[in-house]
């Protein structure tokens, strides 16, 4: 008898744990409020992060701290309605960047990442969509003499963890990128990162070829999720109820609104990001993603023009935009490269996060049958496809693809 598995949430994740669950001989019904790849899957850099293994809130954080909390700094814009609204999470997150802690979480996030592009790799010529990927690599870039160790310091770290890189001068980044205006004096090149030119066009092409496998995709807002028997999940939606003997859920800033009710809070919190997109100047082009350093933001070569990334917003995850940083981030691309007029509107989305920066991936406490996969911060788009082998061979008993215990949900819920 074939079994059965709704997926609660199209994003890349979601999409990634429906194909290997169907790939496992599961019907599979993919459910979310708009098409697959809309939400936070649409509106990232696009980059294949398979050397962003380092927490956001490691131990450099701590020397940080007083730009930040001031919102002096491009990286981050801090709602103080919002963080004294909830102290406990802001202080966890604080306490768990310790130098106690980096070294486990680092290489829990290592695993998870080091096989990004090629897993991407193998998805994309399965969904005929090959001609989306990049393998230039990403390039970080810093404004000030001070870079330079900063370049040498990052290129030591990765090379001692078997990623290779290169350190630029001023020359060397104008011989790769001839079209940025020569105002880095350091750069890291790190070749094993890929990128693509529209990650939700990705993510609506993996969908694709889940519905074309025989997959059924529901567009529908979910309302509530309850067991719907001794060995089933029923999810309540605006279009009916949907049941299955397994659950996942992938609803990334939306999972604590669907848990919460079943008495399972997860300890999630929202990080909101923009991005722009501008045209470059005739004769112009870029390569790969670039990243200024100390203008906090990626500027990325996409379809629809380059991609201009901004900082974090810790504002509530529904409140009215907050434009500082997308500004400063264009006019500091502006700076760097000649580009041209904005094309279309300013989005924002937001990114599920946990105070230790790592995502969870398991099975609920207490709650049998129901997975969870969500919290990957800004490594979503890169990790999907390993988080829903994770997750679809938890679920048959089979040995997962890296080890699963450093992102337990029991690490949150009791």
């Amino acid at each position: 008898m074939t079994r059965t598995a709704i997926v609660l949430g199209a994003g890349m994740v979601g999409v990634s744990c429906a194909l290997s669950l169907q790939k496992r001989g599961f019907a599979v019904t993919l459910i979310d409020r708009r098409e697959p790849g809309r939400e936070t899957s649409y509106g990232n850099a696009g980059v294949l992060a398979a050397s962003s293994f380092v927490p956001l809130n490691n131990p450099s954080l701590y020397a940080k701290i007083a730009d930040y909390l001031g919102n002096r700094h491009p990286a981050l814009n801090l709602s103080w309605r919002r963080a004294l609204g909830r102290p406990g999470w802001l202080l966890r997150f604080l306490w768990e960047a310790r130098p106690s802690q980096a070294k486990a979480r680092i290489a829990a996030l290592q695993s998870l990442t080091e096989s990004t592009v090629a897993r991407h790799r193998a998805l994309m010529a399965e969904a005929g969509v090959s001609h989306r990927l990049r393998e230039t690599g990403t390039l970080k870039l810093w404004r000030t003499e001070a870079g330079h160790a900063a370049a040498q310091a990052e290129h030591d770290f990765l090379q001692a963890h078997g990623i290779e890189a290169q350190v630029l001068d001023r020359q060397g980044i104008s011989g790769i990128e001839p079209s940025l205006n020569p105002i880095f004096p350091a750069g890291l090149l790190i070749p094993c990162v890929g990128s693509v030119d529209s990650p939700g066009a990705v993510t609506a092409a993996y969908a694709a070829l889940f519905a074309e496998r025989g997959g059924r995709i529901e567009q529908a807002a979910v309302s509530g999720l309850a067991r719907h028997d001794a060995a089933g999940w029923r999810a309540s939606t605006t279009t009916g109820r949907f049941e299955a003997e397994v659950a996942v859920v992938a609803l990334g800033p939306w999972t604590g609104d669907l848990l919460k009710p079943l008495g399972l809070d997860p300890g999630l919190d929202v990080e909101r990001g923009y991005h722009r997109h501008l045209q470059p100047q005739a004769g112009t082009s870029l390569s790969r993603p670039v990243y200024d350093v100390d203008g906090a933001y990626y500027m990325a070569p996409m379809e629809q023009g380059f991609r201009i990334t901004s900082g974090v917003d810790l504002s509530f995850r529904d409140a009215p935009d907050e434009h500082r940083q997308i500004e400063a981030a264009t006019a500091a691309a502006h700076e760097a490269f000649p580009l041209g007029e904005v094309v279309g509107e300013t989005w924002r989305g937001a990114r599920p996060t946990l105070p230790d920066s790592l995502p969870m991936i398991g099975e609920a406490p207490r709650n049998p049958g129901l997975w969870l996969a969500f919290g990957h911060q800004h490594i979503g788009f890169s990790t999907g496809p390993i988080t829903g082998e994770i997750i679809a061979a938890m679920v048959c008993g089979e040995t997962p693809p890296i080890d699963p215990m450093p992102f337990s949900p029991g690490r949150f819920i009791g």
